[in-house]
């Protein structure tokens, strides 16, 4: 016997968001990992979240050579499933808001690129993407593809590893990463870094003034799959608050911000996203 599909729970009165979306024709958009998981992409802090190790930090990778090795074996395997993964309903909503004109601009803390994958142009990636690689030497910067490439060329037994998916593109492995074999910038033979901001490093100027220019010249901000739990996205909600701009929240589960909002949606942003008009 076929099993039948668990119900859906039902949307919440969205009315209210509704309201605040037609009155506001000029909106910005701040994403976060709720946006992402239901891609299949884990996160660090949301309900569905499994505990796990301590991210990496930027000091330690640019410090130990054993840390980069560790890291660079974890997410050689996590790869597979960040390459993998395909936008969802809450992806393609706003890709589809941003085409009708309602959408001035997204500002993501994601970065795994699924927002440019569902068709979305005016993106602010504040964290960088998992799709680049830099060298912490000389800052070329190359497609990750092909540095994967070379990582499965000098590690061959490691191509059919596999390992739970762990956030931001990582996975975990049992110990093991000291046979792991990390290729080196093919510019200079500098150490390589994904492109993208690790704990204690700092979100490049340029990016957040263009996060902040968009907030600004917003008439309402929409918070979608985010808890706001690190300073790098709640700013932005604190600075709308500043200039009176009405803030709404769909997430599940509490945020750090919400107290400062007009409208708060506790559902999944799959569900609600597809839903507004």
């Amino acid at each position: 016997m076929a099993l039948l599909p668990l119900p859906q729970p039902p949307l919440p009165d969205l009315s209210a968001l509704r309201r605040l979306l037609d009155r506001s024709p000029r909106l910005a958009v701040l994403t976060g990992a709720g946006c992402s998981t239901e891609s299949g992409i884990p996160d660090y802090r949301s309900p569905r979240a499994t505990p796990r190790r301590e991210p990496m930090r930027f000091m330690e990778f640019k410090r130990s050579a054993a840390a980069r090795q560790r890291y660079w074996s974890r997410a050689f395997v996590g790869w597979q499933a960040m390459a993998a993964a395909r936008p969802n309903a809450a992806h393609d909503a706003l890709a589809a808001l941003e085409r009708a004109g309602r959408l001035d601009c997204l500002i993501t803390q994601n970065v795994d690129r699924l927002h440019q994958a569902a068709g979305s142009r005016r993106v602010v990636e504040l964290h960088g993407a998992l799709a680049e690689v830099i060298c912490l030497d000389c800052q070329a910067v190359s497609p990750r593809e092909a540095l994967q490439a070379r990582l499965a060329a000098l590690n061959p037994s490691w191509q059919c590893a596999s390992a739970t998916a762990a956030p931001d593109g990582d996975a975990d492995l049992d110990p093991g990463a000291e046979a792991f074999r990390v290729a080196p910038c093919e510019a200079c033979g500098g150490p390589l870094k994904p492109r993208v901001v690790f704990f204690g490093e700092q979100v490049p100027p340029a990016r957040v003034e263009a996060a902040f220019a968009a907030v600004e010249r917003a008439d309402a901000l929409l918070v979608a799959g985010s808890s706001l739990t690190v300073w790098s996205g709640l700013r932005f909600v604190r600075r709308a608050a500043e200039r009176g701009i009405p803030i709404a929240s769909v997430n599940l589960g509490p945020t750090r911000a919400d107290d400062l909002f007009s409208v708060n949606v506790q559902a999944r942003v799959g569900d609600v996203l597809p839903a507004l008009p």
